[in-house]
């Protein structure tokens, strides 16, 4: 079975189930599935629980760590601008999409709004408060010599 049809079968059981749009994804590494995951932003009532992002959790819980270095995420549409954040923060290193960015606004699922955001650097209106605090709290991170992801 082909990645992508495993991606399509977790989108599928999303829809079917009315958990959340048509979003399956699925995390390959040295031709292995390590994670897979579909939308569930209805049924977990999380804004963020997108196909894409479900697969990256499920492939580090399985893995056992925050990097997915070394593989590829395929998904049924073109990853909005929170999964491919999403991605990059993982690691990984290849993208497989079916739908486009067209195809997704097609039924809905436009995200203009999002890339507009981004590009005028105006997506939510930011406030600096409380700097030195937060300093204080960064300054005690170093000195624990914590481990960098």
């Amino acid at each position: 079975m082909s990645y992508m049809k495993i991606a399509l079968n977790e989108a599928y059981e999303g829809i079917r189930n009315g958990e959340g749009g048509p979003f399956g994804a699925v995390i390959v590494k040295n031709g292995e599935v390590i994670g897979k995951g579909h939308n569930r932003v209805l049924a977990d009532h999380d804004p963020t629980m997108h196909g894409e992002v479900a697969a990256i959790r499920n492939a580090c819980r399985n893995i056992g760590s925050h990097s997915l270095k070394g593989c590829t995420l395929y998904t049924t549409a073109y990853p909005c601008p929170m999964c491919m954040s999403a991605a990059l923060w993982a690691g990984i290193d290849r993208i497989v999409y079916g739908c486009t960015v067209t195809d997704t606004a097609d039924i809905g699922f436009n995200d203009d709004n999002f890339y507009e955001a981004i590009k005028s650097g105006e997506a939510i209106p930011l406030e600096c408060e409380n700097r030195e605090s937060c300093l204080e709290l960064f300054k005690e991170y170093e000195s624990l010599r914590a481990q960098r992801y």
